[in-house]
């Protein structure tokens, strides 16, 4: 069951592929959709119930799992008394450079607004920050061209700027984008499916055709894009 979209802040269409490789395998998608409640059936099935744009339904099932994201726990940090600015609805807090709106009070990982959250980045990105505050360093961390994988059944992996994204930053007029499906010889003796996986680069015209992003939908898809992500940074 899915309130919106699939893979919200990745490449909306390879997130679509993604979800019609699902559906062809067995995973029914019930979407857009939000449960309202669920109870427990004597026979100890879960029933939900939820609506959707049409209609309010409910269907019974074995198990009930909840993919509800995080929340950033600041509520006893006292920010608002030294005075550091969060995002009022995430919760985050607003950096620049991961300095907050108090001079002198960093932040860097998963707690930022605008970061990615993953251990790696947080890493590098306090690293980075003490060389700039104690080294002299100038160098700031890139939050753009990160590889990073969603290892959904066919795994997903990515770096750069999604189509969407590179269209707002770069303009519609200044993006070109090349794609291709692709079968990987380890499908080709077992004579798995065509046209399942999936590579798209996203360039920027306006910078020599420069790649802004690129995509790869397919099996070891993260590993692949590991050494296209050092040519891509």
């Amino acid at each position: 069951m899915v309130r919106s979209i699939l893979l919200r802040g990745y490449d909306q269409q390879m997130s679509e592929l993604i979800g019609k490789y699902m559906e062809e395998h067995g995973t029914k998608f019930i979407r857009p959709a939000e449960p309202t409640k669920i109870e427990k059936l004597e026979s100890g099935k879960l029933r939900v119930h939820y609506k959707t744009d049409k209609e309010t339904a409910f269907d019974d099932f074995d198990t009930v799992l909840f993919a509800v994201g995080r929340d950033p726990d600041v509520k006893g940090l006292g920010l608002d008394k030294a005075g550091v600015k969060v995002n009022d609805k995430s919760h985050k807090i607003i950096v620049r450079q991961e300095q907050t709106s108090v001079p002198h009070i960093y932040a860097v990982g998963d707690i930022i607004e605008g970061g990615l959250e993953l251990t790696p980045v947080a890493i590098q990105a306090g690293r980075l920050l003490a060389r700039r505050l104690y080294g002299g360093s100038t160098i700031p961390m890139d939050y753009v061209f990160v590889p990073t994988t969603v290892f959904t059944p066919i795994e997903y992996g990515a770096c750069g700027y999604s189509e969407e994204d590179a269209i707002a930053k770069f303009g519609e007029c200044n993006i070109e984008v090349f794609h291709s499906f692709f079968k990987p010889l380890e499908w080709t003796v077992p004579h798995r499916p065509e046209n399942e996986c999936y590579a798209k680069m996203v360039v920027n015209k306006d910078d020599f055709s420069r790649v802004v992003g690129l995509h790869i939908v397919g099996p070891n898809a993260g590993e692949v894009m590991q050494g296209y992500a050092v040519a891509l940074k």
